[in-house]
């Protein structure tokens, strides 16, 4: 055990060279390493937020499991934060990774995937952002991932809404929709149902909006079940438990069309690596996620 100094504060570190990702030799200094690089885009988006971590620590091959209340052995300078859960009839106590600290504490722990409410905890009845994930089945993938987020895209254009996309950092594509004004989980989730319901109709052959996984092959699922305050979805800049180390990365509209026309998937593939020199050329392309006030609009507004 050693200890390294984060902003001011000693943070116990374990076994470093343990392997997390066998294929690549990628240890768990390593995860360490990135999210302390990348940790001053990602804060941002953690601030205040329930965090549930998946944890990995004998690596990805051996599978990990979930930790939604934060583990009682924390240092005291670890903040939490209480959401009041329906189904156990008991407040659980989350971690709320809101500095660099916390987040090196975390990949310590070998939390490689972070994955958040869309919501903040002292509001966890109201959503800032509307949210689809876009989850391919095979022999369906990204890119046919980017042809339904660019058809969203255009749909919220429509709207007069902006819209923002990052990768999963698996399989698929994520588009999100900021709000940051009042609203409720009891209307942004039956407008998300909406829209998928609607692409369902417009493209049987292309889109699903039902979970069913015989109704998945070679077609695009676009899960509007995220947008529900029991429910946590991966953070922007996370890194994900995959065979190789690849990142949930923000990328502009741009990008997606560049792929889609070359047809080439590895433009959406990041490694932690390519995300820290991302950040360093472009910032943080999610940043109006966090603060862009836009209203929901009527679901009659997309022909549901």
């Amino acid at each position: 055990m050693t200890q390294i100094e984060v902003d001011g504060r000693r943070v116990s570190v374990s076994n470093r060279d343990k392997v997390l990702f066998p294929a690549t030799g990628f240890t768990k200094g390593d995860l360490i390493d990135y999210y302390l690089k990348a940790g001053p885009v990602i804060l941002p988006h953690l601030e205040g937020r329930p965090l549930s971590m998946r944890r990995f620590p004998d690596g990805v091959e051996e599978g990990g499991f979930w930790s939604k209340r934060c583990p009682p052995h924390r240092p005291d300078w670890v903040q939490t934060v209480p959401v009041w859960s329906k189904r156990l009839g008991e407040e659980i106590e989350f971690c709320a990774a809101g500095d660099l600290p916390t987040l090196a504490w975390a990949a310590n722990l070998a939390d490689i995937e972070l994955h958040v409410s869309l919501s903040k905890a002292d509001r966890i009845e109201r959503p800032t952002v509307l949210a689809f994930d876009l989850d391919p089945g095979e022999p369906a993938g990204i890119l046919e991932c980017c042809e339904v987020a660019t058809e969203l895209h255009g749909l919220f254009g429509q709207l007069g809404l902006e819209s923002f996309a990052k990768t999963s950092g698996s399989k698929g594509l994520q588009v999100y929709v900021p709000l940051n004004t009042p609203v409720t989980y009891e209307e942004t989730k039956p407008f998300a149902k909406a829209v998928a319901r609607a692409f369902e109709e417009g493209s049987p052959d292309r889109v699903v909006s039902r979970m069913a996984k015989e109704l998945r092959p070679g077609k695009v699922l676009i899960d509007w079940s995220q947008n529900d305050e029991h429910k946590t979805t991966v953070c922007v800049y996370s890194v994900r438990a995959t065979e190789q180390p690849k990142v949930s990365t923000p990328v502009e509209w741009t990008e997606i069309e560049e792929a889609l026309e070359g047809r080439d998937r590895s433009r959406l593939e990041f490694t932690p690596a390519e995300v820290v020199d991302r950040i360093a050329r472009h910032g943080d392309l999610f940043e109006p996620v966090l603060e862009l006030k836009q209203r929901l609009p009527d679901a009659e507004s997309i022909g549901a």
